[in-house]
């Protein structure tokens, strides 16, 4: 009988893992299927070589509003954030 506790509560909250659930614990290609397992494996590489000139990653404090919006308009808004300042910085400066 098992009588390990559930990992989720009614919410669906994970509870916090103790170290006799890590015991249990299996590889993801010992359980899964092995082609969503490899499926999975290749999404994870799909990432390319990064684009010259290499990008640096940083940490910056944005209002709460800006940055939801820029999220807000799906994949790529980072890029779409870095083009809109490297057009500010053309116009300052030309």
């Amino acid at each position: 009988m098992n009588n390990r506790k559930p990992l989720i509560d009614h919410d669906g909250e994970v509870r916090e893992l103790s170290a006799e659930d890590f015991k249990h614990f299996r590889p993801a290609s010992e359980v899964l299927p092995p082609a969503l397992y490899a499926e999975l494996v290749a999404i994870k590489a799909t990432r390319g070589v990064q684009k010259s000139p290499l990008k640096q990653v940083t940490s910056m404090r944005l209002d709460q509003d800006i940055l939801a919006a820029f999220k807000a308009t799906g994949r790529g808004w980072q890029t779409r954030l870095n083009d809109l300042l490297r057009k500010h910085l053309d116009e300052v400066h030309s």
